[in-house]
């Protein structure tokens, strides 16, 4: 997001269409994701994709808030800070989820491969709800320490006044600065030590039991796959730093920096849920296949009556 030079109407346009078409899409597929979930009751009891589900129902409100918010830096830009408070908080607290999400789902994934014979004691579907309880609290705390700052930093009337929305034009202060460092330090420390440790697990714990170079080349696909999205989610927390760093070196490229980086941190790692998580698993791929072959088999029907009252009228019209 650009905060003192303004694109020309033809680039911001673009910018803008590309952002909300890749939300929709994603959007609408994480939908039938969780359609796929509801409809089927074999999913509600497997803390596998019950975690799945959290992921995805996140990323939906981190991509509908970040692209709003997106959309209005350059549509209005300047209004209330109580409400542009409200829309930081839970774009925050979403992006904060997506890696203790993920280490979440990777410490069941060692439970169930690395301790089979616990999995069903330790992993209970009460158990990982209260999971998703702890993580939305420990998403939302550090958003609303953000908030408690201004409170304590700024007089009473901020709320009312009109300001740029964006996270750090709202919070800038150095006490937000400061906590963020810590935050983002201990948060990273916790997620890329608790990934290391339980796929480098699994990724042992799976090739020492199957002895198939097909099996370990899929486990360790996946593996990469994980780290991949994680890294890139990861990255959204020093984006500020890598723009400023960038910018320094080249300034008049300063809203093609800012794109690029809201884009590939914030954009580009949800779309590689649905193909870690839906696609190749099977299970959970049989059934979006069978819910896709029931549209399919509905719309041919209506096709088929369509044509048939259509044929009819054609020789009803004729006679007369």
């Amino acid at each position: 997001m650009n905060l003192t030079v303004r694109d020309d109407f033809q680039e911001a346009l673009v910018k803008n269409l590309v952002i909300v078409a890749l939300a929709i899409v994603i959007n609408c597929i994480n939908g039938i994701i969780v359609m796929t979930f509801c409809k089927n009751s074999v999913f509600h009891s497997d803390a596998r994709y019950i975690l799945y589900m959290n992921l995805v129902v996140n990323d939906m409100i981190m991509i509908y808030i970040s692209v709003i918010m997106y959309v209005l830096s350059y549509a209005y830009p300047f209004f209330k800070a109580s409400m542009c408070c409200i829309l930081v908080v839970v774009s925050s607290t979403t992006y904060m989820n997506t890696p203790i999400i993920l280490a979440g789902m990777a410490i069941e994934r060692y439970i169930a491969i690395c301790k089979p014979l616990h999995h069903a004691q330790i992993c209970t579907v009460r158990r990982t709800y209260v999971l998703i309880g702890l993580t939305w609290g420990v998403g939302l705390i550090p958003a609303l320490v953000d908030v408690v700052i201004v409170l304590a930093t700024r007089s009473a009337g901020f709320f009312s006044t009109v300001v740029f929305c964006y996270y750090l034009s709202l919070y800038n202060t150095r006490y937000h600065e400061e906590k963020a460092r810590v935050v983002q330090a201990m948060y990273m420390l916790f997620v890329w030590l608790t990934l290391i440790y339980t796929y480098l697990r699994i990724f042992l714990t799976a090739k020492a039991a199957t002895g198939d170079a097909a099996s370990a080349k899929k486990a360790q696909n996946t593996i990469l796959l994980h780290g991949v999205q994680l890294l890139l989610c990861m990255l959204s927390y020093i984006t500020p730093l890598i723009d400023l760093a960038l910018i320094t070196f080249f300034p008049m490229h300063r809203s093609k920096i800012t794109f690029l980086g809201f884009l590939i941190t914030n954009i580009i790692p949800r779309l590689l849920s649905p193909l870690i998580y839906s696609i190749r698993d099977q299970k959970f791929a049989k059934h979006m296949s069978q819910y896709y072959s029931c549209c399919r088999d509905i719309n041919s029907k209506r096709n088929r009556k369509r044509r048939k009252l259509t044929f009819s009228s054609k020789r009803v019209s004729s006679l007369n």
